[in-house]
Protein backbone atom coordinates (compact mmCIF):
# COMPACT_ATOMS: atom_id res chain seq x y z
CA UNK A 1 0.00 0.00 0.00
CA UNK A 2 1.39 3.33 -0.81
CA UNK A 3 0.59 5.81 2.20
CA UNK A 4 1.13 9.94 2.13
CA UNK A 5 0.67 11.22 5.83
CA UNK A 6 0.88 15.05 5.91
CA UNK A 7 -0.01 17.53 8.74
CA UNK A 8 -1.61 20.66 7.25
CA UNK A 9 0.19 23.51 9.90
CA UNK A 10 0.77 20.95 12.73
CA UNK A 11 3.79 18.20 12.79
CA UNK A 12 2.93 14.98 12.28
CA UNK A 13 5.36 12.92 14.36
CA UNK A 14 6.99 9.34 13.59
CA UNK A 15 4.42 7.73 16.66
CA UNK A 16 1.63 9.05 14.68
CA UNK A 17 2.42 8.03 11.35
CA UNK A 18 3.09 4.51 12.72
CA UNK A 19 0.33 3.83 14.03
CA UNK A 20 -1.50 5.34 10.57
CA UNK A 21 0.09 2.80 8.74
CA UNK A 22 -0.48 -0.11 11.10
CA UNK A 23 -4.38 0.89 10.96
CA UNK A 24 -4.53 1.33 7.78
CA UNK A 25 -2.51 -1.21 6.07
CA UNK A 26 -5.00 -3.74 8.81
CA UNK A 27 -8.04 -2.25 7.30
CA UNK A 28 -7.49 -2.18 3.53
CA UNK A 29 -5.40 -5.74 4.00
CA UNK A 30 -8.88 -7.31 5.31
CA UNK A 31 -10.33 -6.15 1.83
CA UNK A 32 -8.25 -5.51 -0.53
CA UNK A 33 -4.66 -6.66 -0.05
CA UNK A 34 -2.03 -4.28 -0.18
CA UNK A 35 -2.52 -2.93 -3.97
CA UNK A 36 -4.45 0.60 -2.74
CA UNK A 37 -3.08 4.51 -2.63
CA UNK A 38 -3.83 6.36 0.67
CA UNK A 39 -3.80 9.69 1.65
CA UNK A 40 -4.09 11.07 5.46
CA UNK A 41 -3.79 14.34 6.33
CA UNK A 42 -4.35 16.03 9.70
CA UNK A 43 -5.07 19.48 10.39
CA UNK A 44 -6.19 21.73 13.41
CA UNK A 45 -10.23 23.31 13.61
CA UNK A 46 -9.48 25.62 16.27
CA UNK A 47 -9.69 23.47 19.37
CA UNK A 48 -10.31 19.97 17.68
CA UNK A 49 -7.75 17.75 15.55
CA UNK A 50 -9.06 16.84 12.02
CA UNK A 51 -8.08 13.47 10.02
CA UNK A 52 -9.16 13.12 6.33
CA UNK A 53 -8.55 9.53 4.43
CA UNK A 54 -8.78 9.10 0.91
CA UNK A 55 -8.20 5.80 -0.28
CA UNK A 56 -7.91 5.27 -4.01
CA UNK A 57 -9.94 1.70 -4.30
CA UNK A 58 -9.71 0.83 -8.25
CA UNK A 59 -10.43 2.71 -11.14
CA UNK A 60 -12.63 5.51 -10.89
CA UNK A 61 -13.31 4.50 -7.10
CA UNK A 62 -12.12 6.79 -4.33
CA UNK A 63 -12.97 6.57 -0.96
CA UNK A 64 -13.35 9.44 1.88
CA UNK A 65 -14.05 10.08 5.51
CA UNK A 66 -13.17 12.53 7.46
CA UNK A 67 -13.80 12.91 12.18
CA UNK A 68 -12.63 15.23 14.40
CA UNK A 69 -11.48 14.87 18.00
CA UNK A 70 -9.69 16.90 20.35
CA UNK A 71 -6.69 14.92 19.73
CA UNK A 72 -5.08 13.58 16.35
CA UNK A 73 -5.25 9.75 17.21
CA UNK A 74 -9.61 9.36 18.34
CA UNK A 75 -9.98 11.58 15.38
CA UNK A 76 -7.67 9.43 13.05
CA UNK A 77 -9.28 6.34 14.53
CA UNK A 78 -12.78 7.47 14.11
CA UNK A 79 -12.25 8.03 10.34
CA UNK A 80 -10.30 4.94 10.08
CA UNK A 81 -13.79 3.42 11.40
CA UNK A 82 -15.75 5.13 8.79
CA UNK A 83 -13.63 3.85 5.88
CA UNK A 84 -13.55 0.24 6.86
CA UNK A 85 -17.07 0.31 6.65
CA UNK A 86 -17.30 1.75 3.46
CA UNK A 87 -14.69 -0.42 2.26
CA UNK A 88 -16.71 -3.64 3.55
CA UNK A 89 -19.33 -2.49 1.88
CA UNK A 90 -17.58 -1.75 -0.79
CA UNK A 91 -16.54 -5.03 -1.12
CA UNK A 92 -19.62 -6.76 -0.50
CA UNK A 93 -21.30 -5.09 -3.44
CA UNK A 94 -18.57 -5.69 -5.85
CA UNK A 95 -19.02 -9.57 -5.20
CA UNK A 96 -22.55 -9.19 -5.83
CA UNK A 97 -22.04 -7.02 -8.72
CA UNK A 98 -19.69 -10.16 -10.32
CA UNK A 99 -21.81 -13.02 -8.80
CA UNK A 100 -24.77 -11.67 -10.94
CA UNK A 101 -22.95 -11.39 -14.27
CA UNK A 102 -20.80 -8.24 -14.85
CA UNK A 103 -22.38 -6.26 -17.55
CA UNK A 104 -19.73 -5.33 -20.47
CA UNK A 105 -17.73 -2.40 -19.68
CA UNK A 106 -18.85 1.11 -21.66
CA UNK A 107 -16.34 4.46 -21.14
CA UNK A 108 -17.78 7.25 -19.79
CA UNK A 109 -18.88 10.29 -21.49
CA UNK A 110 -16.55 13.56 -20.21
CA UNK A 111 -18.12 16.75 -19.26
CA UNK A 112 -17.00 19.98 -18.20
CA UNK A 113 -17.24 20.76 -14.53
CA UNK A 114 -16.38 24.99 -13.25
CA UNK A 115 -16.30 25.79 -10.07
CA UNK A 116 -18.13 29.45 -9.61
CA UNK A 117 -17.77 32.15 -6.96
CA UNK A 118 -20.50 32.73 -4.79
CA UNK A 119 -23.44 36.09 -5.59
CA UNK A 120 -23.01 37.86 -2.59
CA UNK A 121 -24.19 41.00 -3.77
CA UNK A 122 -26.77 42.54 -6.28
CA UNK A 123 -24.21 43.54 -8.61
CA UNK A 124 -22.71 39.59 -8.97
CA UNK A 125 -26.68 39.01 -9.55
CA UNK A 126 -26.73 41.38 -12.51
CA UNK A 127 -24.31 39.54 -14.12
CA UNK A 128 -25.98 35.93 -13.63
CA UNK A 129 -25.06 35.16 -17.13
CA UNK A 130 -21.50 35.34 -16.72
CA UNK A 131 -20.09 34.49 -13.30
CA UNK A 132 -16.95 34.67 -12.26
CA UNK A 133 -15.45 30.61 -13.11
CA UNK A 134 -12.23 29.68 -10.29
CA UNK A 135 -11.89 26.65 -11.69
CA UNK A 136 -12.54 24.12 -14.59
CA UNK A 137 -11.94 20.36 -15.30
CA UNK A 138 -13.18 17.38 -17.19
CA UNK A 139 -15.00 14.93 -15.24
CA UNK A 140 -16.26 11.47 -16.44
CA UNK A 141 -20.22 10.59 -16.54
CA UNK A 142 -20.14 6.45 -16.03
CA UNK A 143 -22.80 4.25 -17.65
CA UNK A 144 -24.22 2.65 -14.20
CA UNK A 145 -27.36 1.53 -12.59
CA UNK A 146 -28.72 3.41 -9.93
CA UNK A 147 -27.43 1.17 -7.30
CA UNK A 148 -23.37 1.60 -8.68
CA UNK A 149 -24.08 5.40 -9.00
CA UNK A 150 -25.23 5.19 -4.77
CA UNK A 151 -22.75 3.09 -3.77
CA UNK A 152 -20.40 5.11 -5.69
CA UNK A 153 -21.43 8.53 -4.20
CA UNK A 154 -21.25 6.99 -0.65
CA UNK A 155 -17.95 5.46 -1.28
CA UNK A 156 -16.83 8.98 -2.20
CA UNK A 157 -18.79 10.76 0.19
CA UNK A 158 -20.42 13.22 -2.23
CA UNK A 159 -23.76 15.17 -1.75
CA UNK A 160 -24.47 14.40 -5.75
CA UNK A 161 -23.90 12.38 -8.44
CA UNK A 162 -24.66 12.43 -12.04
CA UNK A 163 -24.52 9.01 -14.43
CA UNK A 164 -25.91 8.00 -17.50
CA UNK A 165 -28.33 5.17 -16.22
CA UNK A 166 -27.57 1.84 -17.84
CA UNK A 167 -30.99 0.73 -18.24
CA UNK A 168 -31.43 3.75 -21.16
CA UNK A 169 -28.60 5.63 -21.42
CA UNK A 170 -29.75 9.34 -20.38
CA UNK A 171 -28.64 11.60 -17.99
CA UNK A 172 -29.79 10.97 -13.76
CA UNK A 173 -28.29 12.10 -10.57
CA UNK A 174 -28.48 10.64 -6.94
CA UNK A 175 -28.00 13.29 -4.35
CA UNK A 176 -28.45 13.11 -0.06
CA UNK A 177 -31.09 14.22 1.07
CA UNK A 178 -31.14 16.77 3.92
CA UNK A 179 -33.31 13.62 5.82
CA UNK A 180 -30.34 11.29 5.10
CA UNK A 181 -31.70 9.67 2.47
CA UNK A 182 -31.22 9.13 -1.60
CA UNK A 183 -32.82 10.80 -3.80
CA UNK A 184 -32.77 10.03 -7.71
CA UNK A 185 -33.83 12.28 -10.60
CA UNK A 186 -34.66 10.31 -13.59
CA UNK A 187 -35.82 12.83 -16.08
CA UNK A 188 -36.33 9.80 -18.63
CA UNK A 189 -39.45 8.40 -16.56
CA UNK A 190 -41.19 11.65 -16.41
CA UNK A 191 -42.70 11.10 -20.22
CA UNK A 192 -43.79 7.70 -18.81
CA UNK A 193 -47.87 7.67 -17.98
Amino acid sequence: MQLSVKGKQIGVGDALRQHVEEKLSEIVGKYFGDSLDSTVTFSREAHLFRADIMIHAGRGIDLQSTAAAPEPYPAFDQAAERIAERLRRHKNRLRRHHQSGAAEHVEAVLAQAFVLTPQEDEAAQDEADNPVIIAEMTMPIELLTVSEAVMKMDLADLPALMFRNRAHGKLNMVYRRADGNIGWVDPAQSGKG
